[in-house]
């Protein structure tokens, strides 16, 4: 995503749409109230109170958070890493976190993984009012306030993105990484995303012969982000591994067999999960706990697994969509190009034309009516294989549950169980 448009605003994700800015002076006084002008330190800190007039002159990142959601805890420890490191750089730079906790004891608990200053727990007008002037919507959620009142809504996006890179977080500063990230995908090529200075090699699935990677140059390669511990992965990959077999035994019927593979990229806690999980693929690998993984996560923005990168035999990125893309059309995908996709997306609707308008579900009571992006459908999870989807889907306009058309189950009404 664009942080700036084609006129140099900033494009943030508020409900209005527009860049905000408040008066410098008012930035630091947000945080306090008529009985509080201090901030809690870190629970490491001897002196527990700090001065809000101390943030004078400072970047400052108000942190929306929790320790209850998973997804901030993920985040909470990148955070963490990137603060320490600006910190130690002298950059003048300071997070308060503003918590969404449910009680006191949850709130010190998290506070102890904090180095940052934080708004008391027992201050919920002051937390309530953050919320709404920065039109708080979902956590985590970081929000750069600069001493000349500007402010960057999209905080968390941009930590995961640049990391300590992105600091000061000014217009200027994004720009220049926007640019240098532009031209490291234009000149991007399969062996530069894949090696490093002492390794030119991948493992196969033995973990004893190493394939080099100049062998993959010209194939349509799947980078496949993936670890044994993700539930979601756990789904996914079988299905993931059936398919690669139907798109190399498609391939290998028109003498092209080594036209496609995939690289497993371990998100692994440890070298033994790694072995184990990666016994189970049929692909290649690249060694575990390889820098290379942590750059490619940064490059294409993973924030999420199982994630499926597909790059194409020139070495340029096809779509970053690879693991819905499988879900939605299985091996009918391949080679994951826009002109495929075309080319699916009207036989899907062509298909479309002669399915029921309504029908019955064996995994629901109610009826289920066939809806269309443009006709009261969208993105959604198929709440039979909770899996994504797009296009058509059959829908209960009762309750809002949704399946792939290819999920249903016809039955006759009378045997639908009664739940």
């Amino acid at each position: 995503m664009d942080l700036y448009d084609s006129t140099g605003n900033l494009v943030e994700a508020l409900t209005n749409g527009d860049s905000q800015m408040i008066a410098s002076s008012k930035c630091p006084s947000l945080l306090g109230s008529k009985d509080r002008d201090y901030l809690l330190s870190s629970t490491a800190e001897a002196d527990q109170q700090v001065k809000i007039s101390d943030l004078e002159g400072k970047v400052i990142g108000l942190y929306f958070s929790a320790n209850w959601y998973p997804p901030c805890r993920n985040f909470n420890s990148l955070l963490v890493g990137v603060y320490e490191k600006l910190k130690s750089n002298g950059c003048n730079f300071e997070v308060v976190f503003v918590s969404s906790d449910e009680d006191l004891g949850a709130f010190n608990g998290y506070r102890e993984s904090m180095p940052w200053l934080s708004i008391p727990y027992s201050d919920l007008e002051t937390k309530k009012t953050l919320n709404r002037q920065f039109d708080v919507e979902g956590i985590p959620c970081l929000i750069i306030l600069q001493p000349d009142g500007s402010i960057l809504h999209d905080g968390v996006e941009i930590i995961y993105k640049y990391g300590v890179e992105a600091f000061p977080f000014t217009k200027e500063k994004l720009e220049e990484l926007q640019r240098e990230e532009r031209m490291k995908h234009e000149s991007q090529t399969l062996t530069n995303l894949l090696t490093n200075s002492g390794r030119d090699y991948l493992l196969d699935p033995t973990l004893t012969r190493k394939v080099p990677i100049d062998s993959l140059i010209g194939k349509t390669v799947g980078l496949y982000f993936s670890a044994q511990w993700c539930i979601p992965c756990a789904k996914f990959t079988p299905r993931l591994i059936s398919i690669y077999h139907k798109i190399k035994q498609s391939l290998e019927e028109k003498g092209r067999g080594d036209d496609f593979e995939i690289v497993f990229v371990s998100c692994d806690r440890d070298q033994s999960s790694f072995v184990s999980y990666y016994a189970t693929m049929p692909w290649l690998a690249l060694p575990f706990g390889e820098p290379t993984i942590r750059n490619l996560a940064k490059y294409f923005d993973v924030q999420g697994i199982p994630c499926l990168i597909i790059i194409g035999p020139d070495g340029k990125t096809v779509t970053k969509q690879g693991r819905n893309l499988i879900n939605l059309y299985q091996e009918n995908a391949y080679p994951f190009t826009d002109a495929k996709l075309e080319l699916l997306v009207k036989e899907m609707e062509e298909a479309a034309k002669r399915l029921p308008r309504t029908d019955y579900h064996a995994g629901h009571r109610h009826e289920l009516t066939l809806v269309s992006e443009g006709n009261g459908g969208g993105p959604f999870i198929c709440c039979d294989c909770d899996e994504q989807g797009s296009g058509w889907a059959y829908q209960c306009l009762g309750c809002g549950y949704e399946v792939h058309p290819r999920c249903m189950r016809a039955v006759d009404p009378g045997s639908v169980e009664q739940r």
